[in-house]
């Protein structure tokens, strides 16, 4: 088998139908491109909505959760009930948010080596006050410095700097709450605690998130004056939030922190499951448009060996009767799609990466994603070598049955027929 001689003629046939080999190629063409551009946005979309939840989610919190106690004044077993008569509608006591022995769970974590770091927080449901506006929301107590290197918090800072936080009664508000109460930097705001402490600190920036419930009442504190507010001892805390090197294994790590320290553990993907879920459904559906384009390009190429086929007939009836075999000009035809599909591949990813470069220039404004200006594209190579393969497969399969058929081709019937 002479392959560069099957070439040539490959070549040959594809010269002599240049126009349905365009139109061919092309085919493939837009289908690769429409792969890369839709493959890349939805995957740059989703990491950019990973970075706004999964990635300033802790791979493990701990916290106590809201719940009564579960050591009530007296059992109400059977064997008590048929015996005496008792007292019902026993009222539930919390058993706190703090954590017990807090200080040394974060030593011990610190030592772990699968933990990065730990970032304890302090969280409080209040009341925001200016003038006759009440707002109720929540102050997130955080050390400033094990908070900024594990979710970069400053990311989201649109006025003034997190490292403020380090000055006495000093507090980071959302945005949407700095709007609703007409407040700015510099501003002065008052706090109500549950437990009806008052405090007035000083706003030293404005945050926004871009996810309006949290912009609307969430606002930051230091540590210290989390415990100050609630006139809590500096050993009070209420949250460890932890980032683990293998973020994988964060269901397992979480079971055996539960066990461990006694405290109610969830992990990121528990925290995140919905949107994960639609992290999934997004990238199936952009997947599958794009692989639907391929499949549908390859049919256009099937089409056009097919009729090549017919027209060919007396070509192919010479070819077998100068001695070429039957394999020999299905390695011909087969030639011919790899051929298209290799041109067509490599114009998709041309035209695929030209498109991103597109998208990617457009602008986007939009107050739920202040710190978004164009639109996110993910430019990962293994997009594209997706692309450029399964094109290849395509067409190789596309130009299987043709080729098979005209391997079967009998000379001598074409050539009485005529």
């Amino acid at each position: 088998m002479n392959f560069k001689l099957l070439l040539n003629i490959a070549l040959h046939l594809l010269g002599a139908r240049l126009k349905q080999t365009i139109v061919a190629a092309v085919g493939v063409t837009f289908g690769v491109a429409m792969f890369i551009s839709l493959v890349s946005f939805m995957t740059g979309m989703n990491n950019l909505l990973d970075g706004l939840t999964s990635e300033r989610t802790p791979h493990v919190l701990l916290y106590n959760e809201i719940k009564p106690s579960e050591n009530q004044p007296i059992s109400l077993s059977d064997d008590y009930k048929k015996d005496s008569n008792f007292v019902h509608s026993i009222k539930p006591k919390d058993r706190g948010k703090s954590i017990y022995n807090s200080k040394t769970i974060i030593r011990v974590l610190k030592e772990d080596p699968r933990v990065i770091d730990v970032a304890p927080k302090v969280t409080a449901s209040v009341l925001f006050n200016s003038g006759t506006i009440e707002i109720s929301g929540t102050v997130n107590g955080i050390d400033v410095v094990s908070e900024e290197k594990l979710f970069k918090v400053s990311d989201n800072i649109i006025e003034g700097k997190v490292s403020d936080l380090a000055q006495n009664n000093s507090i980071i508000i959302g945005k949407g709450l700095a709007d609703k109460m007409l407040l700015k930097k510099g501003d002065v705001i008052k706090i109500t605690t549950t437990q009806g402490n008052l405090a007035s600190l000083k706003i030293v920036g404005i945050s926004e998130l871009g996810i309006a419930y949290i912009d609307n009442s969430t606002s930051y504190t230091s540590l210290a004056t989390a415990q100050k507010l609630l006139g809590e001892p500096a050993n009070y805390i209420t949250d460890i939030q932890i980032k683990l090197y293998d973020k994988t294994t964060a269901v397992a790590v979480a079971k055996e922190f539960k066990n461990r320290f006694n405290v109610d553990t969830i992990d990121y993907e528990t925290a995140n499951a919905q949107f994960s879920t639609g992290k999934k459904i997004r990238g199936i559906i952009s997947y599958s448009v794009g692989v639907v384009l391929l499949i549908v390009a390859g049919f256009g190429i099937y089409n056009i060996l097919n009729m090549m086929i017919y027209e060919k007939m007396d070509s192919i009836a010479i070819l077998k009767a100068t001695g070429f075999s039957g394999s020999d000009v299905k390695w011909i035809f087969i030639s011919l799609s790899i051929i298209i599909g290799l041109a067509g591949a490599l114009g998709g990813l041309l035209f695929g990466f030209l498109f991103s470069l597109i998208i990617d220039g457009l602008p986007f404004k939009t107050p739920a994603l202040p710190t978004i200006k164009t639109y996110p594209i993910n430019y990962s190579i293994i997009h594209y070598g997706i692309g450029f393969f399964f094109a290849l497969f395509t067409t190789t399969i596309a130009g299987m049955l043709p080729a098979l058929k005209a391997s079967k081709v009998d000379p001598v019937e074409i050539i009485r027929g005529k």
